[in-house]
């Protein structure tokens, strides 16, 4: 699969990458400019960027395990991802270089983080108890707590704005 943006006005589409392989789960940086994604044309799920028009991608995950569910923070100065190897799922995060990589927690199924609004902390679901859950973590890796809902909860997501 491929990526492709659409343009909404004109509804014509323009296509940013052309491999054999499976290209997922875009996010665009902050100020538009930029893309990340996750492609397995290495052999597998890794983490990659390139300008918001396509052109050349670079990977920059480069760690043990596979990467996926990228997504850059609102102050473009992270990107968060779900990495799996050793029977764990993690997220992490790192710079949009691929420097500075740091997992913040780790368990047996941690998946799709997502930013809050300040950039400082990430929501992610874990499965644990019979059912997913969710939880938010300091991008220091500390501060690890459950979101109270009224059920199982799963796939995360911020309003912009706080209340």
């Amino acid at each position: 699969s491929n990526l492709f943006v659409m343009d909404l006005r004109s509804k014509s589409t323009t296509r940013l990458t052309d491999t054999p392989a499976i290209d997922t789960s875009p996010s665009y940086a902050p100020d538009g400019g930029r893309i990340c994604f996750e492609s397995d044309r290495g052999g597998k799920p890794q983490i990659y960027v390139m300008g918001a028009n396509g052109g050349a991608a670079q990977r920059i995950s480069f760690g043990e395990g596979s990467y996926s569910t990228p997504v850059w923070s609102p102050r473009g100065d992270y990107i968060a991802f779900t990495k799996q190897g050793g029977g764990q799922f993690a997220i992490g995060i790192m710079k949009p270089d691929g420097s500075g990589e740091r997992i913040l927690t780790s368990g047996y199924h941690n998946e799709g983080p997502t930013f809050a609004p300040n950039g400082r902390v990430v929501m992610f679901f874990r499965e644990a108890g019979g059912g997913p859950s969710l939880f938010t973590v300091d991008i220091s890796g500390r501060n690890e707590q459950k979101v109270p809902t009224p059920g199982f909860a799963s796939d995360p997501a911020w309003s912009p704005l706080l209340s």
